[in-house]
């Protein structure tokens, strides 16, 4: 399980599991919990690329970051710990 500590957004961390570069498992730590839930069903299954390329830039109320792209961030931050 990785762990990313979110910036800018309701939710405090998200935890999330990757096998074979398919994201398993997303939970999100605070954050609107239906909004996150969705979010985090979305993306389950799907390869770690597509799900940066759906969520990265979705913005939240003029915040400049939502959950979803912090979600797009942590796995971007996982992608380079990898290299």
């Amino acid at each position: 399980m990785y762990s990313y500590k979110t910036r800018g957004t309701c939710s405090r961390e998200i935890q999330f599991d990757i096998e074979n570069d398919t994201v398993k498992e997303v939970r999100f730590i605070g954050g609107c919990m239906g909004n996150t839930q969705g979010v985090a069903a979305l993306a389950k299954g799907r390869p770690v690329d597509e799900v940066i390329r759906l969520l990265k830039g979705i913005d939240c109320g003029g915040r400049g970051t939502s959950c979803p792209d912090q979600l797009a961030n942590a796995l971007i931050a996982y992608k380079n710990q990898q290299a």
